[in-house]
């Protein structure tokens, strides 16, 4: 057991991780509060979503009937659900910058007759995503509807859709959860995880074509195999190629440079499902042709590797997610972490335990007269050494223990958590000194400011001159990035 959760605590780490910061629990409580009341611009509002659509002007490009299909489509789109399921990137979690993922396929064909009308969810370039936002359009085949111009790549990503997996952003069916992931063959309650000892549920008859082609796999994902027949269904009903039960090649994406292609072949008799075999791609190029499984689908739901681990319970998932997975599970409350503003804190100064906390909204030693804290502060104006409470003051202004929970929140927009941290540590009227604490908000503030630049259409295609100067974490990389391979 020790040495299974060894193999995966890296993995397991890192969405842990994610589920802490991205998406908080006010911005679910709120999203869904609107949603529930019919404000689906607000829920999107709430969920960092700008949106770049216009359903008077849909009305008149594309009529009345396709309008009402998308009217329809955003009054039961939780934002919310979806910013929890969108793709993200190690080693911070973070939205996979530059994407165009489509939500919905309509039978419409755009006023160039390029293709159908599909409305998208887009991310920025990597250089302007601050706050995490991003936005949602309607994608017609032309580079004339808005954030298409200024998007990297505004084309819907082949590998990246999210048409085919409506569960993951529509309300409505977000119940599909529970058997698209594989999350049926778990107890009703959730907390009883299999033996780590028994291997991972595969289909018998996919005999993989190289044996060390998993371990390409990159080490935050793991491959759900066991779905893939399944799923390579779907895609090939989707693509309307076939006649019947689905049959036919997907190819599979694993990692940057690995393929691997499943032909679904029909039994004899016509009884049973259709069987699965696979192969590497071959040489002459005819592969780039065939349907691609999604990214949704090739991999496992890490919402339920965690549950199946014991990593969360299932109170501290998504709500839509956990009463899919686990439908016994009791609802969340209001907040996952408790409130500890205002509250003073100990230091040791001079042999004795002392208290520290807000007065008047500034971060002040409660233990030491006005005389005293002015005779130490003139004291370390001179380069002395002041009592250990205002050493413990200013290193909460400067190197804060909450600075790295702090920066989580700002990285994925959670700048209100962020601020209600810091004021939670100093005060609401504290007035930040020169460190890192200060570094952070006011990189945050530039970002912003970037990322305005970008939706106003404002910075070119070169983004080193805008890009502010953020601080590498965690091996982040120095040059810009569209989107990452695994």
């Amino acid at each position: 057991m020790l040495t299974h959760l060894a193999k995966g605590d890296s993995r397991l780490s890192f969405w842990l991780r994610v589920r802490e910061f991205a998406v908080p629990p006010s911005m679910i409580e709120t999203a869904t509060t609107r949603r529930s009341a019919g404000d689906w611009a607000g829920a999107c509002a709430a969920a960092g979503i700008d949106v770049d659509l216009n359903l008077r002007a849909v009305a008149c490009t594309h009529g009345q009937e396709l309008a009402a299909q998308v009217r329809a489509d955003l009054r039961h789109l939780a934002p919310d659900l979806l910013r929890w399921h969108l793709p993200r990137v190690a080693p911070d979690g973070l939205l996979r910058p530059g994407l165009t993922l489509s939500l919905a396929r309509y039978d419409a064909v755009g006023p160039n007759g390029a293709g159908p009308v599909h409305l998208v969810v887009r991310t920025p370039p990597a250089w302007a995503d601050a706050g995490q936002r991003i936005s949602l359009a309607l994608w017609d085949g032309s580079r004339s509807e808005a954030g298409a111009c200024r998007h990297p790549h505004p084309r819907p990503d082949r590998r990246f859709r999210l048409d085919l997996h409506r569960h993951l952003w529509d309300a409505r069916r977000a119940e599909e959860l529970r058997f698209r992931s594989g999350a049926d063959r778990l107890p009703a309650d959730g907390r009883s995880a299999p033996d780590p000892e028994l291997p991972e549920p595969k289909l018998p008859d996919l005999k993989l074509p190289d044996p060390e082609l998993l371990k390409s796999v990159p080490e935050e994902r793991r491959c759900a195999v066991d779905r893939w027949a399944a799923e390579a269904g779907i895609l090939l009903r989707a693509e309307r190629q076939h006649e019947g039960r689905p049959t036919g090649a997907v190819t599979v994406r694993l990692g940057g440079r690995h393929r691997l292609v499943l032909d679904l072949v029909a039994d004899e008799d016509g009884t049973a499902p259709p069987a699965i075999r696979s192969a590497l791609p071959s040489t002459d190029g005819g592969v780039s042709a065939l349907p691609v499984l999604p990214d949704a689908a090739t991999w496992v739901l890490p919402d339920l590797e965690l549950i199946r681990t014991g990593a969360i319970q299932a109170e501290r998932l998504h709500p839509l997610v956990a009463s899919a997975l686990v439908p016994d599970c009791s609802p969340a409350g209001p907040s996952r972490t408790p409130d500890l503003a205002g509250q003073p804190r100990l230091v040791e100064c001079r042999g004795a335990q002392h208290r520290i906390g807000p007065v008047n909204g500034v971060l002040a030693p409660l233990d030491h007269d006005p005389a005293e804290i002015r005779r130490e502060e003139l004291l370390a104006a001179l380069t002395g050494t002041p009592l250990p409470c205002l050493q413990a003051i200013d290193e909460a202004h400067r190197h804060p223990h909450c600075l790295d929970g702090v920066r989580e929140r700002l990285a994925h927009g959670d700048t209100a958590g962020a601020l209600a941290v810091v004021e939670g540590l100093l005060g609401p009227d504290a007035l930040l000194r020169d460190g890192a604490l200060r570094d952070e908000l006011a990189a945050a503030a530039q970002r912003r400011i970037t990322y305005g630049l970008f939706r106003a259409g404002l910075v070119g295609p070169g983004p080193a001159r805008f890009r502010p100067d953020r601080r590498r974490t965690r091996g982040r990389r120095s040059h810009p990035r569209h989107t990452t391979s695994r």
